[in-house]
C-alpha cells in the first residue's frame, strides 16, 4: 500500500501524524527512549519552526497534531535523527534486540507510513485532540489523560504545547 503523501500545496496546514515502530515493537517501555523523542521535537520546536498542538508518546506509536512550513522535511528529519538515537541507545542496552531491526543490512525503527492526515476543519481538528488525550485511557494505561506522563494532557508540559491563533 502506498504512503500518503502531503500535497505540495498545503505544507503549510496542520497535520495529525501517527509514527509506528516497526512490527509494532514496544520499543518505548525502557531505558530513556520516550527521552529522545522528546529531545528531536524540542529541537524542531526551537530550530525549524515546528508547533506541536498535541502529542502522545505510546508504547509502540506515537501521536502528533502538528504545523511546520515544510511537514514532509519535519518527517524526514524526525526519523532519521531519532532512529540513529534510538540505534544507539539500543546498542549499549540490548544489543540483542537490533536484529528485530535490520533489514538488508541497514535498520528501520519507523514503519514507512506515517499517516499524515490534512486537519481541514475545527471539527476534525477537535476529533483528532481528543483521540490523542484519551489513546492512554482507552489502552488501560492510566484512569485520567493528564496521569499519562508522555503527553500533552499531562500538566508537567515535558514539551510545549502551542495554541491556534
Amino acid at each position: 500500500m502506498p504512503t500518503p503523501r502531503i500535497s505540495t500545496e498545503a505544507t503549510d496546514s496542520i497535520y495529525y501524524l501517527t509514527f509506528t515502530v516497526r512490527r509494532w515493537y514496544y520499543l518505548f517501555d525502557r531505558h530513556q527512549r520516550w527521552d529522545v523523542l522528546l529531545q528531536s521535537l524540542k529541537y524542531c520546536q526551537e530550530h525549524k519552526g515546528l508547533q506541536v498542538f498535541a502529542w502522545v508518546f505510546m508504547l509502540n506509536h506515537i501521536h502528533l497534531l502538528i504545523k511546520s512550513s515544510d511537514v514532509s522535511g519535519f518527517i524526514r528529519d524526525f526519523k532519521r535523527h531519532t532512529s540513529k538515537e534510538l540505534k544507539k541507545n539500543i546498542e549499549a542496552t540490548e544489543p540483542n534486540a537490533l536484529k528485530l531491526f535490520e533489514y538488508g543490512g541497514e535498520y528501520h525503527f519507523w514503519e514507512s507510513d506515517n499517516m499524515p492526515i490534512r486537519i481541514e476543519s475545527e471539527k476534525f481538528f477537535l476529533q483528532k485532540l481528543k483521540y490523542i488525550i484519551e489513546n492512554p485511557v482507552k489502552k488501560g494505561y492510566v484512569r485520567e489523560p493528564e496521569h499519562w506522563v508522555y503527553s500533552s494532557a499531562n500538566l508537567e508540559l515535558l514539551l510545549r504545547v502551542d495554541v491556534l491563533a
